[in-house]
């Protein structure tokens, strides 16, 4: 039994490895691809929501825009037209959360450097006070990288109601004027069709590595041409 055993030893094992490649090779196939969420109004807190979005479900996008960025020069949404880009709301002044979220951008930024499918866009909340001389000054000493990032201010109110019926990301501040807002430490990231496909906490270093593995997933998804 056991010469015989060992004459077909080598066939066996053979047997066995090729069986576990074809395992491997089915499971792959069938197991499917992960995909992030298409987030609506109303699977976002409600605070971060205008009143007349909050129970949408469904084609929820990003609107078109029109704003200034640190050099000067007009963004639109078409500039991030088959990007893949990530967004958020902060202020130059701030002395809270924003250094952090800064911080956290620029290493997202200089992780994508030589990828041109990813982008960076950020909205001022104070407008008035982020001219574009002070959001270049801002830009130059947090090392932002003007063909990779904007930092973009404008009309108040066009940023208000984007970041409240766009990017649902910033609170209403009802004691306050009428478009003012307090922004969140959330970045959101936005898909080439326009949708929001991710939350993340911009102070946090392990959401930041989450967010960098789910843009490795839209990329699968949206590869470029």
């Amino acid at each position: 039994m056991n010469l015989r055993f060992k004459k077909y030893r080598g066939f066996i094992a053979f047997f066995l490895l090729i069986s576990t490649c074809i395992l491997i090779l089915f499971y792959s196939a069938l197991k499917p691809e992960k995909r992030l969420p298409i987030y609506q109004p109303s699977m976002v807190n409600f605070e971060l929501v205008d009143s007349t979005l909050q129970h949408v479900k469904k084609f929820h996008k990003i609107a078109p825009f029109s704003l200034t960025n640190q050099n000067g020069r007009t963004v639109t949404e078409q500039d991030y037209q088959t990007k893949i880009y990530v967004a958020d709301f902060f202020f130059t002044t701030c002395p809270s959360i924003c250094p952090k979220m800064t911080d956290n951008m620029v290493q997202l930024q200089n992780k994508f450097l030589e990828d041109p499918q990813v982008k960076f866009l950020s909205f001022s909340v104070t407008p008035k006070i982020d001219s574009v001389q002070q959001l270049k000054k801002y830009a130059l000493e947090k090392g932002v990288n003007d063909s990779k990032w904007n930092l973009v201010t404008g009309d108040k109110k066009e940023i208000y109601t984007l970041a409240r019926k766009s990017y649902l990301a910033v609170k209403d501040e009802g004691d306050g004027g009428k478009f003012d807002m307090i922004h969140t430490e959330n970045f959101i990231l936005v898909d080439p069709e326009k949708r929001i496909r991710g939350f993340y906490d911009g102070t946090d270093l392990e959401a930041m590595q989450t967010l960098i593995s789910e843009i490795s997933i839209l990329k699968k998804e949206f590869p470029q041409q």
